[in-house]
């Protein structure tokens, strides 16, 4: 098991489209894994680079995050994977302690989608669905990556 840093884990991910295997922790101790693309992005404040998904606002993970649950997104690319594990950041309609306008959660949302390997044809359309959806950046900063990469 090797340590990676996020420049590896960036550049794993845009191997393909990156999906990745997200895993929270619920008030039960058990383990909730969803399947989600992620990305890497800077940090909208910091400036600081971060494993970034984007979440429907209604969630599971939203709510174990919030509870204080860690986050591990796992990246498989044929044998090679990567582990990233930390707590995360919320950022959206209900989770905006940065206290961002609007427009600049729309861009991070786009950012994120981007980051991801994801395009799109109708950015309007895009940007009302992730409205209409109260969709939420999820920023993982990374305590521990593990993997064979």
């Amino acid at each position: 098991m090797t340590l990676a840093s996020l420049e590896t884990v960036r550049s794993f991910l845009a191997e393909e489209y990156g999906l990745a295997v997200v895993s929270t922790v619920q008030a039960d101790g058990a383990v909730l894994s969803t399947v989600t693309n992620c990305g890497v992005i800077d940090h909208p404040v910091t400036d600081e680079p971060r494993v970034a998904f984007v979440s429907l606002g209604g969630a599971a993970r939203l709510r174990h995050i919030r509870s204080g649950s860690p986050v591990t997104a796992a990246i498989r690319r044929g044998w090679n994977w990567v582990g990233v594990t930390g707590e995360a950041e919320l950022i959206g309609p209900s989770d905006n302690a940065f206290e961002l306008d609007p427009d600049r959660i729309r861009l991070l949302l786009r950012g994120i989608f981007t980051a991801a390997g994801g395009q799109h044809d109708d950015w309007e359309t895009y940007d009302r669905t992730m409205c209409d959806q109260a969709r939420t950046a999820v920023l993982i900063t990374p305590t521990r990556i593990i993997g064979n990469i």
